[in-house]
C-alpha cells in the first residue's frame, strides 16, 4: 500500500484527518503542520498521498506540491473560494470542503492505487425451470420422508451439495434417484 501524509496548518484538523483515515483501515505514515516536514518525510518514504488544506504553518500547497517526489500526489482539501479559477498542478487532486468521509474516501482509493471492494461477488445465473422443479421435487421427498419443514428441506440440500462440492441441482438429482423405485 502506498504512503499517506496528513498536512494541516492546526494539529488537530491534521488529526482528525487520521483518525478518520485509521477508522477506515488505511495507514497514515505522517502527520505535519509544515511544507517543509511534508516534503522530508516524503523523501523518506516510497510514493503516494499528501492530505493537505490550502495553507500550511511556512507556506501554501503550491510550494507543497513543487517541493514533493514524482511518486507523490497532493489531495487538497480546501473551501472552493480558495481555489476558484485557479490552474491546480498536474500532481494536485482537489476536493471541497466542507468534506464528506465518502468522498475522502473514494477519493483517495483510486489515488493510493485500490480497487474498490464494493464490488459484490458475482451471483450464479438463475436457475431455469427443469432444474428449479428437480430441486422443489427433492424437497417434495425429503418432506414426506424425513418429516422435515420446506426450509429445512432446502438447507439439507444446500449442506449436502457444499459438503459433496456439487451444485445444489445435481444433489437434488441423487435425492430423486435415490428415492426412485427399483
Amino acid at each position: 500500500m502506498r504512503s499517506i501524509i496528513v498536512a494541516y496548518s492546526k494539529l488537530e484538523d491534521a488529526k482528525k484527518i487520521r483518525a478518520i483515515l485509521v477508522r477506515h483501515g488505511l495507514n497514515v505514515n505522517g502527520v505535519c503542520t509544515t511544507v517543509d516536514r511534508a516534503i522530508s518525510l516524503a523523501g523518506t518514504l516510497y510514493g503516494g498521498v499528501v492530505i493537505c488544506g490550502y495553507r500550511l504553518a511556512d507556506g501554501i500547497y503550491l510550494d507543497l506540491a513543487e517541493g514533493i517526489p514524482d511518486s507523490f500526489q497532493i489531495l487538497l482539501v480546501t473551501s472552493p473560494r480558495n481555489v476558484d479559477d485557479e490552474v491546480l498542478p498536474a500532481n494536485t487532486v482537489y476536493l471541497p470542503t466542507p468534506l464528506k468521509v465518502h468522498e475522502l474516501l473514494q477519493t483517495l482509493s483510486p489515488m493510493l492505487g485500490e480497487v474498490p471492494q464494493r464490488r459484490k461477488k458475482d451471483r450464479p445465473a438463475p436457475r431455469n425451470e427443469e432444474d428449479q422443479k428437480k430441486i422443489d421435487q427433492a424437497k417434495e421427498i425429503l418432506m414426506a420422508r424425513n418429516h422435515m419443514t420446506e426450509p429445512e428441506a432446502h438447507r439439507y440440500l444446500q449442506k449436502c451439495a457444499m459438503d459433496s462440492g456439487t451444485k445444489i441441482v445435481e444433489t437434488a438429482e441423487m435425492v430423486i434417484l435415490l428415492a426412485s423405485p427399483g
